[in-house]
């Protein structure tokens, strides 16, 4: 059975990769900072004998800890890091908040680090592929409008991230990518967005579900196109 782990699933595109994976007969451990409050996993789980529920903050180490304790021994076949933090908009040179960049640095990037490395001897067995939801911002190169400071950095630093999991892990069969899920709406995308959370959801799906090894450490939009660096 296919064991997959996604973070911050209850609600938008983490709850909509949670249906997927369900639908498609997989296990799934679905992870978000309060889950006795995740109405409508709770919900899925009349519904899926393979839906468990866990206890997560990604920028808490005591947190990913207990997650990599309760998961140990399984196969891992698919981790999604879908947690994120946009942090606050119209950031401006001259108007970086420190603290918001810290937070936004420890849930966007040090955390789904932290969390691969408390679950890699299931990503191993599993020979697993490690799912990073980045942005497009994340990108120097499409990078024509400047600003954004903190968020574009913290992107880029979490594709930096990536593509050293997919050198690292290579040898044991294990792949890494990461993926724009587009504009969508979401309570970070906002209501002006292109996309809703299934369309976003879909497409991630189908590129994670046929990801090869010579793509493994690439950067791909939800639709498998390929995102300069």
């Amino acid at each position: 059975m296919t064991q997959v782990v996604i973070t911050g699933a209850n609600r938008g595109i983490g709850l909509a990769l949670t249906q997927l994976y369900l639908d498609a007969d997989c296990d799934v451990a679905a992870c978000c900072r309060h889950p006795e409050e995740a109405n409508a996993l709770h919900a899925l789980m009349d519904k899926h004998e393979g839906l468990e529920l866990f206890e997560l903050d990604v920028s808490s180490s005591d947190a990913i800890a207990s997650l990599g304790e309760a998961l140990k021994g399984r196969p891992i076949h698919r981790l999604i890091n879908n947690a994120g933090y946009y942090g606050p908009k119209g950031v401006s040179l001259g108007n970086s908040p420190e603290d918001e960049w810290q937070a936004m640095f420890s849930i966007n990037c040090i955390g789904p680090l932290k969390l691969v490395e408390s679950l890699t001897e299931g990503l191993c067995q599993g020979q697993g592929i490690i799912a990073n939801l980045s942005s497009k911002m994340g990108s120097m190169a499409d990078n024509s409008s400047g600003g954004a400071y903190l968020y574009r950095s913290v992107k880029a630093a979490q594709n930096a991230v990536t593509k050293s999991l997919a050198i690292d892990l290579a040898p044991y069969g294990v792949k890494a990518v990461a993926l724009h899920p587009g504009w969508v709406k979401t309570a970070m995308g906002g209501p002006n967005a292109l996309i809703d959370t299934q369309t976003s959801a879909a497409g991630l799906y189908r590129v994670i579900e046929g990801l090869t090894s010579a793509q493994s450490g690439g950067f791909f939009d939800y639709q498998g196109n390929i995102i300069p660096w």
